[in-house]
């Protein structure tokens, strides 16, 4: 799954990192990612809404925290210990979208290389 757009998301995420430090809420890690992205010019939406389709009905709740060139679902956490439905939350966002790569996060690592996981279908 390494490919360039993933290592340019990941560059990125490191840089944050490595600004800021860990331990602060994901809200500060997406807009600071976000800014990230521009000012590398990657394209990228942020809490974009992803319905579940359950026997026809769709249920809205779901919300993908960054969306990176309509390809790479980007999930953020900042916690200590990574629980295990986050990758479980990752892989339905990808299932619900029809995308096939994702990365999962976890900025509250005290070396990011350590809070990411690649993810595809």
């Amino acid at each position: 799954m390494e490919d360039e757009l993933t290592h340019r998301i990941i560059g990125a995420a490191i840089e944050v990192h490595r600004v800021i430090g860990p331990g602060l809420l994901e809200s500060i890690y997406e807009e600071a990612l976000c800014h990230e992205f521009f000012l590398l010019g990657i394209a990228c939406e942020r809490q974009i809404a992803v319905d579940v389709v359950y026997k026809g009905l769709r249920i809205q709740g779901q919300r993908i925290d960054i969306l990176v060139e309509k390809e790479v679902v980007v999930e953020l956490k900042s916690v200590t210990k990574l629980p295990e439905v986050a990758l479980a939350q990752t892989l339905s966002y990808l299932k619900c979208t029809g995308l096939k790569r994702a990365l999962l996060i976890n900025f509250g690592e005290r070396l990011l290389k350590d809070g990411i996981k690649r993810i595809s279908l």
